[in-house]
């Protein structure tokens, strides 16, 4: 029997290792993995640069305490700084403790200028934005806040696309409005640019702060390097983690100059956030997909994929209800229940996750071939063609 605890309904599956696009199972079958440790690993397995990097780190130094400055942490903040809007970034390790941060970030800033009433975060509806206690009254969802009582309190929630009533719901305690820019476990929906400009005339008007929650669709996995780049709008908070460390675990929250100015020596904290080894791997990643031309590449792929993936969805009108997603984040919507189509598609060798409202994610790393997504649509196609 297993000792691990049964938080996880696994798949009877394991892998011996990985390579690229593929992982290969302990029962010698090749699966080309467009899960990628959902969106996480963004170089693929194994990628040569982030082996030599940690190769090389491992001999040096993998942790001291943040009592002590950091090298390849300051060099790594600076990338960020300068690649995109953020003053200041503070190092965590995972998506949930950047979102967590993310939130003390904001109400800090208004405790520092004398508005401490100013505590609450608005959010979307069953979005997502981790597992920690916080994180999960953040999202609205009575699914995962379920036996998790008693509510932690500071969060009001509007529906996805419903207007009137985020506007409604601001008041004189709302601190920040925190929306995913792709939301991605709550179906791999995209707030439209216009959408996000008018959320920060909003945030402007009513002299609150915008937190654009980027830990799944930011680092290149829309084709920018932010999602919300495209709008060109200026958040003042984003959390991010997931492909910045290509694997290794990293999060990260990235402030503006004004509301940094609240996190002052004490109020925030992390162990192992920052350490070496992570910001090393973490800066070869951040040479890699912040390229331009690496950029641009992921546009070309997702174009090409979407195509054809309408294509497929033009063949088979009662399988595919909407193909969804920007860059290599995609959903397809169906119409019956994704597990079926999930365990036939990895029955083809092909790895693809669940989201919300009956999708299944297609998370392949940025850097997958063409003919990759040609055998992942082969696949998708005879499976849609097994379905009645």
């Amino acid at each position: 029997m297993s000792h691990l605890a049964k938080n996880y309904n696994r798949k009877k599956i394991s892998f011996k290792y990985g390579k690229g696009s593929y992982l290969y199972s302990t029962d010698k079958k090749k699966y080309l993995d467009f899960v990628q440790g959902i969106a996480v690993n963004s170089l693929g397995h194994a990628h040569p640069k982030l082996i030599k990097t940690i190769k090389d780190q491992s001999k040096k130094l993998w942790h001291v305490s943040n009592a002590f400055q950091i090298p390849e942490g300051e060099k790594l903040a600076k990338k960020l700084c300068k690649k995109t809007f953020a003053d200041y970034v503070m190092f965590q390790n995972s998506g949930a403790e950047a979102t967590e941060a993310a939130i003390k970030v904001a109400r800090r800033y208004f405790y520092s200028i004398g508005k401490p009433n100013k505590n609450r975060i608005l959010c979307i509806k069953n979005s997502f934005h981790g597992r920690t206690l916080a994180a999960i009254f953040a999202s609205g969802s009575k699914k995962m806040t379920e036996g998790f009582g008693p509510k932690i309190t500071g969060f009001d929630h509007f529906s996805f696309g419903d207007h009137n009533s985020l506007k409604k719901k601001i008041n004189k305690n709302t601190a920040a409005i925190m929306v995913e820019t792709i939301m991605g476990e709550g179906g791999i929906k995209v707030i439209p640019d216009w959408c996000l400009k008018e959320l920060r005339v909003l945030c402007n008007k009513k002299k609150i702060l915008l937190i654009l929650d980027e830990v799944q669709c930011g680092i290149g996995r829309s084709g920018d390097f932010f999602a919300f780049e495209k709008s060109k709008v200026k958040p003042d908070i984003v959390p991010i983690a997931k492909g910045i460390g290509g694997g290794f675990p990293i999060g990260a929250v990235l402030m503006n100059k004004k509301v940094a100015s609240g996190m002052v020596p004490g109020t925030h904290g992390s162990t192992f956030g920052g350490n070496p080894l992570a910001m090393s791997v973490g800066n070869t990643v951040m040479d890699i997909v912040s390229n331009k031309k690496f950029l641009n590449n992921v546009k070309g792929l997702s174009k090409y994929f979407l195509f054809k993936l309408n294509k497929v969805q033009e063949k088979y009108p009662k399988v595919i209800k909407q193909i969804r997603g920007r860059g290599l984040l995609i959903g397809i919507q169906l119409y019956k229940d994704q597990t079926e189509f999930i365990k036939k598609l990895m029955n083809n060798q092909l790895l693809t996750i669940r989201a919300a409202e009956n999708i299944v994610r297609i998370l392949p790393p940025l850097n997958v071939k063409k003919n990759e997504i040609d055998l992942a649509i082969k696949i998708i196609e005879k499976v849609c063609s097994q379905i009645k």
